[in-house]
């Protein structure tokens, strides 16, 4: 969490470390979904767990420890995969980051409005003005929500964008994940 500042919430600071964690992995990356647990229920409860995650036993080590799950499948559309999701208690909240095409406001009034899914994402990718873009999104189960926002062209520590109301959509549907 090198680049992460220490007077953000808790919340910020994890989608921060995913942020970072997914830029050291290149980008033309699946998505990657986690888990975000208590770090502090995470070292009384797993110590050996938290032991193989670094987590020290720093009282000031409290936050969120996010914990990357099973690859996500290819073969369904993400918001049916998240659909099919069921939280333990003992995960406080859960992340996603992946990788999209995005457009300018200005080139909404260019879409033509005939496309399916497959022709728009078609006629994105072609669009002189798309930018490749990575989104981190985690949410609570109180509600809380975070995101973080990388382009590929600004690809630096330092360029991240970062709201709670960023990709609302995504947040929606990780937080359909909890509820019963």
């Amino acid at each position: 969490m090198s680049n992460t500042p220490m007077a953000a919430s808790p919340l910020t600071r994890a989608v921060l470390e995913i942020d970072e964690y997914a830029s050291g992995l290149g980008w033309d990356q699946p998505a990657r979904l986690f888990a975000l647990v208590d770090t502090a229920q995470l070292r009384a409860q797993e110590p050996a767990l938290a032991a193989q995650l670094g987590l020290g036993d720093e009282p000031d080590a409290a936050g969120l420890t996010p914990i990357e799950q099973d690859e996500i499948p290819t073969d369904k559309p993400l918001d049916e995969f998240l659909g099919t999701i069921a939280w333990p208690e003992a995960v406080a909240g859960c992340a996603l980051t992946v990788e999209r095409l995005m457009l300018p406001p200005s080139a909404e009034a260019q879409v033509p409005d005939d496309l399916d899914e497959a022709a728009l994402a078609q006629w994105v990718a072609r669009h002189p003005e798309r930018q490749e873009v990575r989104m981190t999104v985690a949410v609570l189960r109180d509600g809380a929500r975070e995101s973080a926002l990388r382009l590929r062209e600004k690809d630096s520590p330092t360029e991240v964008l970062t709201g709670s109301e960023l990709v609302p959509g995504l947040a929606q549907a990780l937080a359909a994940t909890f509820e019963d």
